[in-house]
């Protein structure tokens, strides 16, 4: 199995994330996802930066894909999806498409499916897979055994990749929740989305971590943690373990689930790791509430 980290979810400077990706290149992730993938104010880093960047990892000996725009609500979210395919295009790299009118601008050519497509049968992967997806990322919330009943169809040649750690991506909204919560406007927020560079957490009345506020993303506030389950992964023939980042840790993460993968056996994930004010849950791959942490046997399904 291959590692991959997904899209930087979080509005970090630029110097952060460059020195962030400039480190990544030597850790043993196969695979790394760039691009802005929550909100389309978020302009420290800009296309050509993206696409410099790219290249950096591509000579690297990593495979680069660049993911586009999950909520495209206006003109200008638009023009840009196109933009980033014109130049993903141009470069060679490969385009990971969130939105369907990425799919459909993307007229055939070969492209992956991403999580927020939303996949739950066999159906949508085979119609994904004839208009030009060579990879899928199943919804974080289905289950082992419905990712097993997946695999047993999944048409040949196309590839599953699972996230297996990090906060999950619950909804997306056109109002962004960082700005309400400094009683400002959308179009008005001061990007405040960077002083939280692992999203801003969400309490009940009784002061319990709900959910973690990103600007128009809303996350889990537990972090998703996969790690005794990649025997089962393994058997399943998942192709890719997917790790969300994080701003803390994320090198000690990607190594453990590097020697996990090699020795195909279950990662070793110090609590430490765990993002801020989080704790670990697996609730939706035992199919029930996505925040509870079950300790199960580790099993083939």
């Amino acid at each position: 199995m291959k590692l991959s980290l997904a899209p930087l979810s979080y509005y970090w400077s630029k110097e952060a994330t460059m020195r962030f990706y400039v480190e990544a290149m030597h850790w043993p992730v196969d695979i790394i996802y760039l691009g802005e993938v929550v909100c389309s104010r978020r302009h420290v880093m800009r296309l050509p930066d993206w696409i410099s960047l790219a290249k950096a990892c591509r000579d690297a000996g990593k495979q680069v894909v660049l993911s586009s725009l999950t909520l495209i609500d206006n003109e200008a979210d638009r023009r840009a999806m196109h933009k980033l395919i014109d130049a993903a295009l141009a470069e060679n790299l490969l385009i990971e498409a969130n939105d369907f009118s990425a799919v459909r601008a993307m007229q055939g050519r070969p492209f992956v499916a991403g999580p927020h497509l939303n996949v739950y049968h066999t159906g949508t992967l085979n119609w994904l897979r004839d208009l030009g997806a060579m990879r899928f990322t199943p919804p974080i919330e289905l289950s082992g055994a419905d990712l097993a009943a997946l695999q047993a169809q999944r048409p040949a040649g196309l590839e599953t990749e699972v996230q297996v750690w990090g906060r999950m991506a619950l909804a997306f909204s056109s109002r962004c929740f960082t700005a309400r919560h400094h009683r400002l406007r959308k179009d008005n927020c001061e990007f405040r989305c960077e002083h939280y560079p692992d999203g801003l957490a969400l309490q009940t009345r009784e002061h319990s971590d709900f959910l973690t506020i990103n600007g128009i993303q809303t996350q889990s506030a537990n972090c998703l943690d996969l790690s005794p389950q990649i025997p089962t992964l393994k058997n399943l023939q998942v192709d890719i373990l997917r790790l969300q980042v994080q701003s803390n840790n994320m090198e000690q993460i990607v190594h453990a689930f590097d020697t996990a993968r090699r020795r195909e056996q279950a990662a070793v994930i110090e609590p430490t790791f765990l993002p801020p004010q989080s704790e670990r849950c697996n609730g939706y791959w035992n199919g029930s509430s996505g925040m509870q942490w079950q300790t199960i046997p580790i099993q083939t399904i």
